[in-house]
């Protein structure tokens, strides 16, 4: 007979490990797992390939970039954590989500076998930002929930602004004289 999911074939539970990114944003350090990040990239190397994005809804969100056929909104970390004084210098892209999201520095990986509940204390708009706590170094880190950056409805907002923008780069294009 074969053991129920999570447990060893002697019964003992078997831990189950996952591998976190940690990122800071201003002083602030953060984790998020590796699995849901594509790829990280240096905002030098965006330079050319992120358009401005006119719109106030969301001040998070101020450029995208394009890769194949998809937008990707960039998320401002130090807006969205709403922690002033910070230098983007990467980016992180994410890999089931449209965002992109800058962050100050990567300090390290790190393996975690426990995931601890937020406390009361987090409220409001934090409770989906985090997927929880983890301890990393005797340092109490949250862990970053990636649909926690945008939601569904956030992204059909930036589409049609994006959209939008497309039909206006279009337009000024076709007015340009040759």
């Amino acid at each position: 007979m074969k053991p129920p999911n999570g447990t060893h074939s002697r019964g003992r539970k078997v831990r189950r490990t996952e591998q976190l990114i940690l990122f800071t944003v201003g002083a602030q350090r953060f984790g998020i797992a590796a699995s849901a990040v594509h790829e990280v990239r240096s905002t030098d190397s965006l330079a050319g390939a992120a358009a401005e994005l006119a719109q106030n809804e969301l001040p998070k969100v101020q450029h995208m970039i394009q890769r194949g056929k998809r937008n990707y909104y960039v998320v401002h970390g130090g807006d969205h954590f709403r922690i002033t004084a910070t230098r983007p210098a990467l980016v992180l892209v994410l890999r089931e989500y449209r965002v992109a999201v800058l962050v100050d520095g990567i300090e390290s990986m790190a393996t975690i076998s426990r995931l601890y509940g937020l406390p009361q204390a987090f409220v409001g708009n934090e409770r989906q930002w985090y997927r929880g706590l983890a301890l990393i170094e005797d340092r109490v880190v949250p862990v970053v929930d990636p649909s926690g950056f945008l939601s569904e409805e956030d992204v059909e907002r930036l589409d049609e602004y994006a959209a939008i923008a497309v039909e206006e780069d279009s337009a000024v294009e076709g007015n340009v004289a040759v």
